[in-house]
């Protein structure tokens, strides 16, 4: 795609599913990347391998700078040094995805105060703190740049026992509006994705179940669902220069799950 070749990248919780998808693609269409995981770096050096072997064929003669770097993104330190310390290595920062995030499951009067605090520094709070770490560089460079943040279909539809997480969802769909909004003027671009329902690890549950399968595709006109490919695409599109005119927005990448699939026969008198 146009005017990724060259840019540099942060991927948030990059060692698996969609933020590994997104790193892999993102190589692919020539970015350096900086894969960040929390705590198992041999995760993230899968990742890299991946991704430079999907893009170049061969990884000691690619053109991609690829750079692993621990951060938890519950932490304010650990965001400060982590985009500090791609500057550091890539000379500048261009484009961040906020892909990492977490949920927990529970009846909603039973979550614990830790439990809804846990999922919202990670999913919202720790979005916001990388978004506004990279910003600052941005501004300081005067350069423009893009923020991707992975949100969800539940960022608009409620999530019975994941209340912790759609809060958390809900969230980010106005800071992604309200950043769009606030530097559209500076040459900085914030989008989001909303996945539907998703092959990746954290699905496994539902995925390895015929039954629990075929519950979840029922919901979904286009009858399955998504791969961690089709997310990271929309993702690289968001962040290329073809994109340009794009800021503040949410693009759905759900099989038309938000179209409701109630409504595919007409039951209104």
């Amino acid at each position: 795609m146009i005017g990724l070749k060259g840019k540099n990248a942060l991927i948030t919780g990059a060692t698996s599913g969609i933020g590994q998808a997104i790193a892999i693609r993102l190589a692919k269409e020539g970015c350096n990347i900086a894969i960040n995981y929390r705590s198992y770096p041999e995760e993230a050096a899968d990742t890299e391998e991946m991704a430079l072997q999907k893009s170049c064929g061969n990884i000691e003669n690619c053109g991609v700078k690829s750079l692993l770097v621990q951060g938890d993104v519950s932490q304010e330190s650990d965001i400060v040094e982590m985009v500090n310390t791609v500057v550091k290595e890539f000379g500048s920062l261009d484009i961040l995805v906020n892909n990492a995030g977490i949920q927990t499951e529970s009846p909603s009067h039973e979550v614990t105060t830790a439990d809804f605090d846990r999922v919202i520094a990670v999913n919202l709070r720790g979005a916001y703190l990388c978004a506004r770490e990279t910003i600052k560089h941005l501004l300081s460079v005067n350069r423009p740049g893009v923020i991707i943040n992975i949100s969800s279909i539940h960022e608009i539809i409620g999530r019975l026992l994941y209340i912790s997480y759609s809060i958390s969802k809900g969230g980010m769909e106005n800071l992604t509006k309200t950043l769009a909004l606030e530097y559209a003027s500076l040459g900085i671009r914030v989008n989001a994705i909303g996945p539907g329902a998703t092959i990746t690890p954290m699905n496994q549950a539902w995925i390895d179940d015929p039954e629990k399968k075929a519950i979840v595709e029922s919901h979904i006109p286009m009858g399955r669902a998504g791969s961690s490919e089709e997310m990271a695409a929309a993702v690289a599109f968001l962040a290329s220069d073809e994109a340009a005119y794009i800021t503040g927005q949410t693009l759905f990448v759900d099989g038309g799950l938000t179209l409701y699939a109630d409504f595919r026969e007409s039951w209104s008198a």
